[in-house]
């Protein structure tokens, strides 16, 4: 397009003031045909990471509580909360008989489909509605249905390998690790996996000495250096959730905070308002 611009045809500055003058007619022609000219910027990731049961869901779903946003119908919500859980790999036949007797590693970073939630996260950033798998913990296998999440303008995304893959924690702009007394996370653990998973007492141990604690230790917690802020107790410690709620009510109301220039890690796209999206969207 500038091929017709010689050397010292134009100075910079006319330079400047042509591309400017250019993008004020574009913007203008759009006013004209009666289209929105106002960029919305990308979502706003949170990533939240922390050990086996140490409160992770707990602490988000206490942040939506406190804004209000439990009480909202999921297309018209501004927070969204996603699970690492949600995106373990689809089992083998013989991993799954492994997994059913308590002697596969869902710890490992192995475990997870990475390029799943790296796709899923992306998609999130260019404002779209994506579909997330539901696991089944009882059976190890995914279900045929999906939980579908609509754009928001802030995205939790929990999990105890969050931090792991640096291509993953690099899409955050916010990180949490939640940092919990081991032997509180391990009898939540305990509590969780026999009345919500069907397991015996036996299993559970067996494979948190076997795989959990291990896995934790060489996985999880060296991400923790990662981390922008460390949440002890988890959502028993509501100051520091009320001051993460009061950044995420900057970043719904436009603050300061509310984006880093505009650009979201390299990806600079900005998420539109699609034609079919109600006017009344807070998003």
């Amino acid at each position: 397009m500038w091929a017709g611009l010689g050397h010292g045809d134009v100075s910079a500055q006319q330079l400047v003031r042509l591309i400017a003058s250019m993008a004020g007619d574009n913007e203008a022609l759009l006013r004209e045909r009666g289209e929105n000219t106002t960029v919305i910027r990308q979502p706003f990731l949170i990533g939240v990471s922390g050990g086996t049961a140490s409160g992770k869901s707990s602490v988000c779903e206490k942040i939506m509580e406190l804004l209000g946003q439990n009480k909202i119908d999921h297309h018209q919500r501004q927070v969204a909360i996603l699970s690492q859980d949600s995106f373990y790999k689809v089992l083998t036949p013989e991993q799954k008989a492994k997994a059913l007797k308590g002697q596969f590693n869902f710890d490992h970073p192995d475990a997870f489909d990475n390029e799943l939630i790296k796709q899923t996260l992306k998609q999130i950033l260019q404002g779209e509605t994506v579909h997330i798998p539901v696991y089944d913990f009882v059976t190890h296998s995914r279900k045929e249905e999906f939980v579908t999440v609509y754009p928001a303008d802030v995205v939790l995304f929990e999990g105890i390998l969050m931090f792991y893959s640096q291509e993953i924690r690099d899409l955050f702009q916010l990180k949490l690790f939640v940092d919990t007394d081991p032997d509180t996370r391990l009898s939540r653990r305990v509590l969780r996996d026999i009345n919500e998973r069907g397991r015996d007492l036996d299993q559970v141990l067996s494979q948190y000495i076997t795989f959990v604690k291990p896995a934790f230790e060489e996985f999880c917690l060296p991400t923790k250096k990662y981390a922008d802020v460390i949440i002890p107790r988890g959502a028993d410690n509501l100051v520091a959730i009320n001051l993460i709620v009061q950044h995420i009510q900057d970043i719904l109301n436009g603050g300061p905070s509310k984006r880093h220039n505009g650009c979201t890690n390299g990806l600079s796209t900005p998420r539109q308002r699609r034609t079919s999206e109600s006017s009344s969207r807070p998003h």
